[in-house]
């Protein structure tokens, strides 16, 4: 079992995570802010931190990036965000995030991705934040829950995806988007009813969407919708 930080200035997610994570055999050590989180880092080196982006002194890409810089990424970080948008996880991922989870995070996805996360070689992740200042496509094979990097389901809708991020911004950002709504329309049997309720989209824009990014509309279509 590991030692596991979970920085987060909600204590409602703190107090979760902790439970969850405790549950599963981990030692768990909270921090609210960049201050205690630098402190529990020095201190206990953990095995895994989970870091939240949008925090009130610094935000978590800024303290990601300061440990990178410093040579102290020396365990894998797991990114947090109920705001996160695919740049956001992008930049995350170039300076040595392995993963980025959107919240509300369900039990399946985050005991997936500290089981992933922790599996791999701390020092690789190190080298990787260090690369990836200077070539930002060292970062490509990074995991990130929610479009980059985790290997696809065999069967079925595939919430998990792999995405090449060695491309132009746009690029990236369209295959994300394209995997995202091929995964609902799968999930949802082809109905633009069910896919325009559960992604927040007005039909008519999802229409439009799903055309300009190249969707089959006619894949997984079960029936009218």
């Amino acid at each position: 079992m590991a030692t596991i930080l979970v920085v987060d200035d909600e204590l409602g997610i703190r107090a979760l995570l902790s439970e969850i994570l405790s549950d599963e055999g981990h030692t768990v050590e909270l921090a609210e802010n960049a201050a205690q989180a630098r402190s529990v880092r020095n201190t206990l080196r953990p095995d895994l931190v989970l870091l939240d982006i949008w925090m009130p002194d610094v935000d978590g890409v800024t303290l990601l990036k300061e440990w990178s810089a410093n040579g102290q990424l020396q365990m894998p970080v797991i990114m947090m965000s109920g705001h996160g948008t695919i740049d956001t996880a992008v930049e995350a991922t170039k300076y040595g995030a392995s993963a980025f989870l959107e919240k509300p995070i369900t039990l399946q996805k985050l005991l997936r991705a500290v089981e992933q996360a922790l599996v791999r070689p701390a020092a690789r992740l190190a080298v990787q934040g260090n690369e990836a200042r200077s070539d930002p496509a060292a970062a490509g094979d990074v995991s990130a829950h929610g479009g980059l990097a985790l290997s696809p389901a065999a069967t079925g809708p595939q919430s998990e995806q792999s995405f090449d991020l060695d491309r132009p911004l746009r690029e990236a950002r369209d295959s994300f988007e394209k995997s995202y709504f091929e995964f609902h329309l799968a999930k949802e049997g082809g109905s633009m009813t069910r896919v325009a309720d559960k992604t927040g989209l007005e039909r008519t824009h999802l229409y439009r969407k799903l055309k300009q990014l190249g969707v089959d509309l006619t894949r997984n279509k079960r029936g009218g919708g």
